[in-house]
């Protein structure tokens, strides 16, 4: 039953994210994550760089493009050591399964002892010189981790975190092999190399570092996480997946607005989403948890009218992001991998987990778990929830469009005082609905997504699949012109049997009305061989898609060919539907009638292309006037 549970709920998420107005992102998805590298350090007054790409320990670390001794004493292998031993990352050599170096962990902490190896610090080394006595985890309020090592008979801590919040906790600066006083000088100082990283979107660690006293005896954040020295930055970078600027203007053609909603540096995180086409504008609004915290609701609300980026977020404020868009009307997708997401997931009308690096706690607040962990994904589902619904929409309007043939006879028949009979029996109906109807439906459900449906923008949640338009093309376009296929089939059995001319009094039983009701099933049977055809789009011409994209299509035409068939010239079946043999070439009056259905909705279509490029070809010239 569970499981049951499940599959219905991820059904059901699918479908709705074909009406998703909102995407909040904390970048997930959007970076390859498999590239997080370190490119810059800053130590000292010196700025540093650092070569190579990716997971392999290969490259240099460079002051004035000239290599750095490895191994050096001083400011630089504190800083790298403290970042390798304030770490939880395992790096995998290549062995005889894998050529490539792969990890455990964080991928940002595994950058953090890659870089250390390329400087000849190994932490793994270094960590069994100074085990590791306690850590207190890294939480999104205090955006930063912390260790405790013993090394000989001293405790010494180690702390990497969002650059201005280690700052805040640092009395000392390290610079060589000593310390200084920290004053407003250093700190703003440190601050500007910070900002110029993350311009250029990189991602930014700030490491320090403490000899703890004899008096701390309770290892807590207030008591171990100040007095510290700070050892420098670690700047890296974790480039955004190639696909990602793609699906990010599918959303802006489709009207759904992405929001990136991060624990990161605001300008680190308006330079990703500058680079992947969040933002576009020149000065976007970046609004931090701070700000957020004293914010009005009215006030967050007016800040969705422009672009706007939030940073420095706290669960609390994610789910507060969430609750407002929700309350605006907008259905929200919200993504995420972390503990800390998962309030945020589940308030969401989608939540959409990590299924690689996501947490267990995340997957289960969602809705959906994404295996490959890529936003473009997100954006694919999204054009497959509409597809699904427009499927929907699709085969309810092939299977509607055969009920007025169904009742038309019966029409007839009462308000011509049953003068005119019946064009079908109630079995031959059922065979229709339970028999010829059913495969073509099935097979409309697997058409693929039209050309251009992302290209509108998200429905109404609240809209019914039934709506009057579908309706009216149903029941007073398509379904008027099968009833006539059906009725002219029905005469035209009497009038090639000698009653040219007659529509009243015409014989109600024997074998020339069995042949005529026949003839009327038949027809409507071959006329719903145009409307599936008819069916697979909703806007473009069937010539633009192609008539064998879909091979199920006519899997189900000659389904329902062999059903009629059988219908009409098995005796058994012709005893249970009243049914009876026509001569062989009135077949070709039958498929005459085929193509009538598509024909008229091709026609339909082109005249609604065609006001809608007029519509916008007048919206330019008003545009350009």
């Amino acid at each position: 039953m569970a499981q049951r549970h499940a599959l219905i709920k991820r059904l059901s998420a699918v479908e709705t994210l074909g009406c998703t107005s909102v995407i909040c992102t904390d970048k997930t998805g959007m970076l390859t994550q498999n590239e997080m590298t370190a490119k810059n350090l800053w130590v000292a007054h010196r700025s540093l760089t650092v070569t190579g790409v990716g997971y392999a320990p290969e490259g240099t670390i460079n002051e004035y493009d000239q290599p750095v001794p490895p191994a050096v004493p001083g400011d630089l292998k504190f800083l790298l050591t403290g970042a390798g031993l304030c770490n939880n990352a395992r790096l995998l050599p290549p062995d005889a399964k894998s050529p490539q170096w792969k990890i455990i962990g964080d991928p940002t902490e595994a950058a953090l002892k890659v870089v250390a190896l390329k400087a000849g610090t190994d932490p793994e080394a270094e960590l069994l010189k100074t085990p590791r006595v306690r850590e207190l985890p890294f939480d999104s309020r205090r955006k930063l981790m912390s260790t405790i090592h013993q090394s000989g008979s001293e405790r010494i801590v180690y702390l990497k975190g969002a650059p201005k919040e280690v700052l805040a906790l640092c009395t000392l600066f390290f610079s060589g092999e000593q310390s200084q006083p920290m004053d407003d000088n250093l700190r703003a100082e440190i601050m500007s190399i910070n900002d110029e990283y993350a311009r250029t979107g990189l991602r930014v660690l700030a490491v320090a570092t403490r000899v703890l006293p004899e008096s701390v005896a309770t290892y807590t954040s207030d008591l171990v996480e100040r007095d510290l020295a700070f050892l420098g930055l670690i700047a890296m970078m974790d480039p955004p997946r190639t696909e990602v600027a793609e699906a990010i203007g599918k959303c802006h053609r489709a009207s759904i607005r992405v929001i990136m909603i991060t624990g990161d540096y605001g300008l680190t995180a308006e330079s990703i989403a500058r680079r992947i086409g969040i933002v576009t504008q020149d000065h976007p609004r970046i609004i931090t948890g701070s700000d957020l915290d004293q914010m009005a609701e009215v006030d967050l609300q007016e800040t969705f009218r422009g672009e706007v980026i939030f940073a420095r977020a706290s669960p609390e404020h994610k789910l507060r992001v969430v609750s407002t868009l929700q309350s605006m009307g907008h259905v929200v997708a919200v993504t995420g991998d972390g503990v800390n997401d998962a309030p945020a997931l589940k308030k969401a009308d989608i939540g959409v987990a990590m299924g690689i690096a996501g947490t267990d706690v995340a997957k289960e607040a969602a809705d959906m778990v994404l295996t490959d962990d890529n936003f473009a994904s997100i954006v694919n589902a999204v054009e497959e929830g509409r597809a699904v619904y427009a499927n929907i929409k699709k085969f309810t309007t092939y299977i509607f469009t055969s009920n007025t043939p169904e009742a038309v006879p019966f029409i007839l028949f009462a308000f011509s005082g049953a003068r005119i009979p019946l064009a079908l029996n109630i079995m031959q109906i059922l065979s229709i609905d339970l028999g010829t109807d059913l495969v073509p439906a099935l097979a409309l459900g697997a058409e693929r997504p039209e050309p251009g449906v992302m290209d509108k923008p998200p429905r109404n949640l609240d809209e019914h699949v039934i709506t009057p338009s579908l309706l009216a093309r149903a029941y007073l376009w398509l379904g008027p012109i099968q009833s006539i296929a059906a009725i002219s089939a029905f005469f035209f059995t009497y009038w090639t049997s000698g009653y040219w001319g007659q529509f009243l009094d015409l014989p109600a039983t024997g074998t020339l009305y069995l042949s005529a009701t026949t003839m009327a099933l038949a027809a409507v049977v071959t006329t719903q061989i145009g409307n599936v055809l008819a069916q697979r789009t909703e806007r473009r011409s069937i010539f633009e898609i192609g008539f064998f994209s879909n091979r199920f299509i006519w899997v189900g035409i000659a389904t329902e060919l062999v059903v009629i068939s059988v219908i009409v010239y098995v005796p058994v079946f012709q005893q249970i539907f009243g049914t009876a043999t026509f001569p062989p070439e009135y077949w070709l009056f039958l498929l005459a009638w085929a193509p009538v259905l598509l024909v008229a909705e091709e026609l339909r279509k082109g005249i609604l292309r065609w006001k809608e490029r007029r519509t916008t070809r007048t919206m330019h010239v008003g545009d350009s006037a």
